[in-house]
């Protein structure tokens, strides 16, 4: 069992950057893979990025390639996203997501923090 619990997401002008923080709970916690996703008001749900264990490798969706950036601590079972150069369009809840593998088939989740960009 995880919990996930996220953090940093507000209001900023376009331009701006945010970092968001999904603190986890668990000892197991560096054996997940962790994902970041976004839900935009009558939108689905869609992903940002994701990071592997041992955060060697990490996956991003070509709307935020160049712009974001995820990261992991597993010593604070903490992951990042360093958000730079944000769009209106970018404006969504983000959700923080771990799971076994990167195909985030049945992951836990977390509440989801709300980012706002202004035009």
């Amino acid at each position: 069992q995880v919990q996930l619990v996220e953090s940093g997401g507000g209001l900023v002008q376009a331009g701006g950057s945010l970092r968001l923080s999904c603190a986890a709970s668990g000892r197991t916690f560096s054996s997940y893979v962790v994902g970041w996703f976004r839900q935009a008001p009558g939108k689905e749900r869609e992903f940002v990025a994701a990071i592997r264990r041992s955060g060697g490798s990490t996956y991003y969706a070509d709307t935020v390639k160049g712009r974001f950036t995820i990261s992991r601590d597993n010593a604070k079972n903490t992951v990042y996203l360093q958000m730079n150069s944000l769009k209106p369009e970018d404006t969504a809840v983000y959700y923080c997501a771990a799971d076994g593998t990167l195909s985030f088939v049945r992951p836990y989740w977390g509440q989801g923090t709300q980012v706002t960009v202004s035009s």
